[in-house]
């Protein structure tokens, strides 16, 4: 009786029936969090280009006229319209003027020796969330920014 044990550990130790099974189980789930983190890094890359794309839009519209880079609602509204799949994200709008010789100045004052050259920027945030929890100690939430300046037509 002490062969039959012997041989019955032996057949026990060197079955591979279910190695496969295993390899598999864990190779999938290397595989499912690879996928996870593409997607992520996908949505959140998204999200980054269409708030940057949005301050552009918003000094576009200022950019227009001296009369729509005074319109700073104007240029806010027209950021946040640019990105309706950003939610929650907030724009805000300025505008200043430097003399052709470097100098900043008022926009209401006059450069001597220069002109004036008037200027739009429009910076747009928003908050997002990550879909899902990493145990790898990212931040439980990102601010992604976007920021844009362009001359004012004169």
């Amino acid at each position: 009786m002490n062969t039959v044990v012997k041989d019955r550990a032996r057949t026990l130790l060197t079955n591979d029936r279910g190695t496969a099974f295993i390899e598999l189980a864990l190779v999938m789930t290397v595989y499912l969090l690879l996928l996870l983190g593409a997607f992520e890094f996908g949505r959140l890359a998204y999200i980054s280009v269409e708030v940057a794309n949005a301050a552009h839009a918003g000094v576009q519209y200022g950019a227009q006229t001296q009369a729509t880079a005074a319109n700073s609602a104007g240029m806010q509204a027209a950021a946040i319209s640019d990105a309706p799949d950003v939610a929650g994200m907030t724009a805000t709008a300025t505008n200043y003027c430097k003399c052709s010789n470097g100098t900043s100045v008022s926009c209401t004052g006059t450069c001597t020796g220069s002109h004036m050259i008037q200027y739009v920027q429009v910076n747009t945030s928003v908050t997002v969330a990550p879909i899902f929890t990493y145990p790898t100690g990212l931040p439980p939430s990102l601010t992604l920014t976007g920021a844009a300046v362009m001359r004012v037509e004169q």
